[in-house]
């Protein structure tokens, strides 16, 4: 392990112990850097386990810092039950292999628990999924999303062609799905969750946000359901 990530790791395991404060006392003394160099040296197990507890307590601070707003979804852009007491937000990309392996994730717990309210939050990062997102939200402007969002994923890759197909599987109205897409709501909501993610250190999709939690990857339906138990019931700041 090289001495940077090293480093790393013994700054995390001194702010977790010790708080930030006591992380930069502490950093003075040569003597404190060689025992938590020591003891990360004689306990690598516990690596891994103290960067993510040190991620996690970083994911906890910005989500705070964001409020509620990460948690209010763009009207209709909402599965399961849209007034739910329990809360899952989701970031996510329609040409994102691992999005689409989450969706029968999504589908299993809706309908397991008429509590749960999850809160898409379109992203287009990866090429070409721009226009499937606005045409995701304009669905969502006719109260539809959840049929285009099925339908996109079923039907992807984004394309064009893909695009219109799941619009019209829908059932939405082509034309004026195609003006709202283009429209100035859509454009600033996807520039809010571009915000979001951000604020948020998300690296790519799906990411994830329950309770005080924001993490990102393929959590699978146990994964995503133990977040959701140890998040409880959501109440709005």
């Amino acid at each position: 392990m090289n001495s940077s990530i090293l480093k790393t790791l013994s700054t995390a395991l001194m702010a977790l112990i010790f708080g930030f404060l006591g992380a930069a006392v502490w950093s003075y003394s040569g003597l404190a850097d060689n025992r938590t160099r020591d003891f990360l040296l004689d306990n690598p197990d516990m690596l891994p386990q103290m960067a993510q507890a040190y991620q996690e307590q970083e994911a906890a601070k910005r989500l705070a810092n964001l409020g509620d707003e990460v948690f209010n979804p763009f009207p209709g852009a909402v599965l399961g039950n849209p007034e739910g007491s329990k809360v899952l937000v989701e970031f996510t990309d329609y040409n994102c292999p691992y999005c689409e392996a989450s969706l029968g994730d999504i589908q299993r717990l809706v309908a397991e628990d008429p509590e749960l309210k999850v809160v898409i939050r379109e992203w287009p990062i990866f090429e070409g999924s721009d226009l499937a997102a606005r045409m995701a939200l304009a669905a969502a402007m006719q109260g539809k999303y959840e049929a285009f969002h099925d339908a996109m994923f079923e039907l992807g890759p984004a394309s064009t062609e893909s695009v219109e197909a799941a619009a019209t599987r829908a059932g939405l109205n082509i034309e004026q799905a195609r003006e709202d897409a283009m429209s100035d709501a859509v454009t600033i909501e996807l520039a809010r969750n571009l915000t979001f993610a951000q604020s948020l250190g998300f690296g790519g999709t799906p990411a994830w946000v329950t309770g005080d939690k924001a993490v990102e990857g393929a959590l699978g339906y146990d994964g995503l359901k133990e977040a959701l138990e140890e998040a409880g019931p959501h109440s709005s700041s």
